[in-house]
């Protein structure tokens, strides 16, 4: 027994130094991983990111989501953002700046192929980047507030412009073009570039080449390509918060980063025409549910998805209330001239189904400015549709009843049985009680006259 129960002790013994070997060994894994890891090469890739078009929702989306994806990837060592637009809005221009200067990875901005140019918003987030360069046969600059390129732009410092006079509108003019300065100045002094051509690219809307950039200090170099821009930035030194950092850029392998669906989705539904076509869609379908085909469940669907799309792109985009309340009055005048043929209704919603299309949208940004042709094509579109399809609706609601009395009197019927006035007909596919003050006989052809209660009243010589 003792030797059988010495058995045992050994036995849990070894199990337990088993499980303390296995326990030391993981622990040592995980460390050696970690250390590892800890010893892994980091920053061997170069994001690259287009800023091809206009300044909008879809392309900030898509430059702060490549940013926060470089952030979390320990791979990359620096983001390459070829920029190519006319400008854009100023929300959108906004929230990419934040996203770069608040970007632990190095952002460079790199206006290329040659022909490609950064202008108006372009400018600003050449500025906004830790280093800026430019391909040969670019230009930048132009950077004044779009909506202000009409006549009557103030040039200058506002103690040039005279006080007398001074409008409202001008006083406005003022303060954007003010702001706009002051934020491009400081970007300026962020990233140690030319302070007083900044200033002069807001006020007076000059641009320059790339050659003019570099010895104006605009930009930081001038590379034909990608490998060049490499090679070019290796060893620069640049500032991210508070710490300084030296690129190593050799060998980085470039790794180009596409938009993802939703930005894409986002591009399309925020095109202004897009979005028109899609809020008049949602209109039109719920209309039609309504009034012209209830129950189908089908023109509602599709209206309320377009509609919530159309809405959404609206949020998104820069328009104007008033705009927006004559089309809805230009929609309602074309709407009630299907019911009630005035004329007058019709041409004074379509005159206003025009304005507030034009209006909509308030900005001259390119890429974000209404067609015409969109416009001329949605009213006429409208015009046919509501005047047509729910006038042919409303002239059917005004159709005397298939059914009912009205459905009844007037029709011929045939006598079945008959006794003491009274008996039953067979009328409309039906068998009827009927009455008459005539003497009728089986299998006699006679006319409805009325409906008394649940009795049909007829009558051999009503035809």
């Amino acid at each position: 027994m003792a030797r059988k129960r010495n058995w045992h002790v050994l036995s849990w013994m070894r199990l337990v130094a088993i499980v303390a070997i296995g326990v030391v060994g993981a622990f040592g894994a995980l460390s050696a991983r970690g250390q590892n890891a800890g010893l892994e090469p980091a920053g061997k890739t170069a994001l690259l990111v287009d800023l091809d078009g206009a300044v909008g929702p879809a392309s900030a989306r898509h430059i702060t989501r490549a940013i926060r994806q470089a952030q979390t990837d320990r791979s990359v060592a620096l983001i390459i953002l070829r920029i190519n637009t006319p400008g854009g809005l100023v929300t959108s221009m906004r929230e990419m700046i934040a996203a770069i200067i608040g970007s632990r990875v190095p952002v460079v901005g790199y206006v290329a192929p040659s022909g490609a140019r950064a202008a108006s918003a372009g400018t600003y987030i050449l500025y906004a980047t830790n280093i800026a360069a430019m391909a040969p046969g670019t230009n930048v600059g132009a950077a004044t507030p779009i909506s202000l390129g009409a006549p009557g732009l103030p040039s200058g410092t506002p103690n040039e412009k005279q006080k007398s006079g001074t409008s409202d509108e001008d006083t406005e003019k003022r303060k954007v073009l003010n702001d706009s300065v002051a934020f491009i100045r400081s970007l300026a002094e962020l990233r140690g570039r030319n302070v007083k051509w900044a200033e002069e690219a807001v006020r007076k809307a000059v641009s320059i080449s790339a050659n003019e950039a570099l010895k104006l200090g605009v930009i930081d170099i001038i590379a034909d390509d990608i490998p060049n821009l490499l090679a070019a930035v290796d060893g620069f030194k640049v500032k991210i918060g508070k710490t300084e950092q030296t690129l190593s850029t050799k060998g980085l392998t470039v790794k180009h980063v596409e938009p993802d669906t939703l930005t894409e989705i986002l591009g399309i539904i925020t095109d202004p025409n897009i979005a028109l076509i899609l809020m008049m869609i949602g209109i039109y379908g719920l209309i039609f549910e309504f009034f012209a085909a209830p129950g189908t469940f089908g023109p509602g669907v599709i209206g309320a998805v377009c509609l919530v799309l159309g809405l959404y792109a609206l949020d998104q985009l820069p328009f104007n209330y008033a705009g927006l309340a004559l089309l809805l009055i230009g929609v309602t005048c074309m709407v009630a001239e299907a019911f009630h043929a005035t004329f007058v209704l019709g041409i004074g919603g379509l005159v206003a189904f025009v304005l507030g299309a034009a209006f909509l949208f308030d900005t001259d940004v390119p890429g974000f400015q209404l067609s015409w042709t969109v416009i001329g094509g949605l009213a006429i579109a409208s015009g046919l549709m509501l005047t047509v399809l729910l006038g042919y609706v409303w002239r059917a609601l005004r159709r005397p009843l298939a059914g009912g009395e009205m459905g009844l009197v007037g029709r011929t019927a045939q006598v079945i049985d008959w006794s003491g006035g009274k008996g039953h007909v067979f009328v409309h596919g039906e068998r009827w009680e009927a009455s008459s003050p005539e003497e009728l006989k089986q299998g006699q052809t006679v006319r409805v006259v009325r409906l008394d209660g649940l009795t049909l009243v007829v009558s051999a010589g009503a035809f």
